[in-house]
């Protein structure tokens, strides 16, 4: 793959991130199991991107956190908050109104017809 391209996936790919991360904290989540999880759906995320992105959406009030102690290994659990519950609604509505868009363009749609 190109340079370029590469630059431009990475690009499309960085909105989606956020939106499938809000997807899967329904539920508690701590961040080698939101791995697994997203990997499971074909969506590769690294640690190192995964991470601060938690801290923005924590930053942003999107997300809280708390600490489970009760294993041998501590854990950081992540979930969304009444806000971000509402936030990601909107968002995926905007996700899958965009959607619907994009493939009616991609598919050779004439933008002049009516939906």
């Amino acid at each position: 793959m190109s340079n370029l391209l590469n630059s431009l996936t990475t690009e499309l790919r960085r909105g989606t991130l956020t939106l499938a991360v809000l997807s899967q904290l329904q539920s508690p989540q701590y961040g080698y199991s939101l791995v697994q999880r997203l990997e499971s759906s074909g969506i590769t995320i690294e640690q190192s991107t995964l991470y601060p992105l938690l801290r923005r959406l924590e930053k942003q009030e999107l997300v809280t956190s708390s600490w489970d102690t009760t294993e041998s290994r501590p854990r950081k659990y992540y979930i969304l908050s009444d806000y971000g519950k509402e936030i990601f609604e909107s968002l995926k509505e905007e996700w899958e109104k965009t959607s619907q868009e994009l493939s009616f363009l991609l598919k050779g749609g004439d933008s002049n017809e009516p939906n």
